[in-house]
């Protein structure tokens, strides 16, 4: 081997501990965030859970929403607004942002 063999031998196995170096630094600072993106997927899994549920029992949705007028009235009436604002916005926000080309629509109807 040639000097410049060498040389280029041994730049190549110090920057192979450097990556490895740096790859077991990164592995150890995306915990927090792996962490925080695990609740968030099981809280989106949740939620599209119970939409589901709903979709699938309207009948059923419908008459505990019922029962709930009957015996608190105004608390169904206080939530329903709170629910109707919520999803409001949620509308406007969900346009905006189809617009702005950050998210695509899953259904078109």
């Amino acid at each position: 081997m040639t000097n410049r063999q060498i040389e280029l031998a041994l730049k190549r196995g110090r920057l192979q501990e450097r990556i490895a170096g740096q790859r077991a630094t990164l592995a150890v600072q995306t915990v927090p965030i792996i962490r925080a993106l695990e609740k968030t997927d099981r809280a989106i899994v949740a939620g599209r859970t119970g939409v589901d549920y709903i979709k699938h029992h309207p009948g059923q949705v419908g008459t505990a929403i019922a029962v709930l007028a009957i015996l608190r009235p105004k608390r169904v009436w206080r939530w329903g607004r709170r629910a109707f604002v919520a999803w409001g916005i949620w509308k406007k926000v969900r346009d905006r942002l189809d617009s702005a080309g950050l998210i695509g629509r899953r259904n078109a109807a």
